[in-house]
Formats: C-alpha cells, sequence, structure tokens
C-alpha cells in the first residue's frame, strides 16, 4: 500500500449506483463538499442497465476514509459500497497519446517502443501517430515518461482506473 508519514494511504471504492442523471455529481459533490481529494473516478453502466459501478480512488487517512464510506452508504442513490483498499484488485486504466511532428524515423521508434511496451497504434498520418495504452495505472506512467522524454508535442488523455476483486487464489 502506498503510505506517506501523515497516514494518507491510496484507497479504492467501488459504488453501485441509481443509474440516473445527477447521481455522479451528487457523489462528486459529496467528495468535494467535505474537501477530499479524488485522486481518480470513473463511472460505467453495468450488466443490468439501471445501476451504474463507479470506481474511486482517494488518498486519505484512515478516519477521513471511514467517513467517506459512511457519506457513501448514507446516501440514497448508493446501493452498494465495497471497499477494494486492502483486498487484491484488478485495475486498468486506458489512456491515450498523441505524438505530433512525426518523422520517418521517430515514426518507426514509435512502433518499436509500442511493441516493447505493449501498447498500440491505433491512428496515425503522415506527422502524427496516435496510441493507446490499456495497462495499470502505474505502467502507463512508465510509458508516459518515455514518451515525455522522447517527444515534445504530445496530447495524453487519460479514463482513469477501473478496478475488480481478483479472482484467483494466488493473488491474494
Amino acid at each position: 500500500m502506498n503510505k506517506d508519514n501523515n497516514g494518507m494511504k491510496r484507497r479504492w471504492i467501488s459504488l453501485f449506483v441509481e443509474n440516473r442523471i445527477g447521481v455522479l455529481a451528487r457523489i462528486s459533490g459529496l467528495l468535494s463538499g467535505k474537501s477530499y481529494n479524488i485522486h481518480s473516478l470513473t463511472v460505467g453502466e453495468t450488466e443490468d442497465h439501471s445501476i451504474s459501478r463507479m470506481t474511486i480512488c482517494v488518498d486519505a487517512d484512515d478516519n477521513t476514509y471511514e467517513q467517506i464510506k459512511k457519506q457513501f452508504n448514507r446516501s440514497v442513490e448508493v446501493i452498494k459500497v465495497i471497499d477494494y483498499t486492502d483486498i487484491s484488485i484488478r485495475t486498468k486504466e486506458v489512456m491515450f497519446i498523441k505524438i505530433r511532428g512525426v518523422t520517418d524515423k521517430t515514426r518507426t521508434e514509435i512502433f518499436q517502443m509500442a511493441e516493447a511496451f505493449k501498447f498500440q497504434v491505433k491512428d496515425m498520418d503522415k506527422t502524427s501517430v496516435l496510441i493507446e495504452s490499456c495497462r495499470t495505472e502505474v505502467k502507463n506512467d512508465s510509458i508516459l515518461n518515455v514518451i515525455n522524454e522522447r517527444f515534445n508535442n504530445i496530447e495524453v488523455v487519460r479514463g482513469g482506473p477501473v478496478a475488480i476483486e481478483s479472482i484467483s487464489m494466488q493473488d491474494r
């Protein structure tokens, strides 16, 4: 677990919420209204179209995190709260990087990097390349660091991690 000297720790929580207009705003408002900082928040519809699943990551100490969970449990739109902080989970984050000012030589380099770092080239023209990486946040950070070292004109879009509890006993 990531923990600093103030007791702050990276916390993961999953919420099953009613899939209605305004629910995302109310949930994020619960956090911002109490001055809790959101590291990431992703949301999407589940297999049941009336329910959405939110994956929220915050940096908080134990007391603050307990307060956050209590706030969510009191919310009318929240169906279920799952604390992922101390269990084995699988996470993935989608990241797109558009690299501009590409030459034939640097395009070849990008394709070599794609093979080494296991990201995909999704689109390109004579001077730009669009790559996609669906990896863990840490691996995406590594890819971005290498791209930043090599290229000056980039645009980055990150979707934020989603998480689910692991199944395999060897991961526990």
